[in-house]
């Protein structure tokens, strides 16, 4: 048993997929980064997620339910080293003495 309850878009090539599914017999909430990667090709589930046994998913509800919005909305230094990151890069673009990895 497979369903899918949300497919949260991340970035271009990858999806965080919400399902509850049945592995090893045992039946369980599972979030995990679904990937569309044209530089390797590779289409598929990822290693980084995980799986919230059954028995456990109301705790899991709960405290996901306990956090606040307000907690999510961005500092003001947040912000400020955000709108930075693009010129960093930018910056660290243009120095040709530091090697690609």
């Amino acid at each position: 048993m497979e369903k899918d309850f949300a497919r949260i878009k991340k970035n271009d090539n990858t999806e965080v997929v919400i399902r509850v599914d049945d592995f090893g017999g045992k039946v369980g909430l599972t979030i995990r980064e679904f990937t569309n990667d044209p530089r390797t090709g590779y289409k598929g589930f990822t290693k980084a997620g995980t799986r919230i046994p059954a028995e456990k998913f109301l705790e899991f509800r709960e405290a996901i339910n306990s956090i606040p919005l307000e907690d999510l909305k961005p500092t003001q230094s947040n912000e400020a080293s955000e709108a930075k990151a693009p010129v960093e890069k930018k910056a660290k673009a243009k120095d040709s003495s530091v090697e690609d990895y």
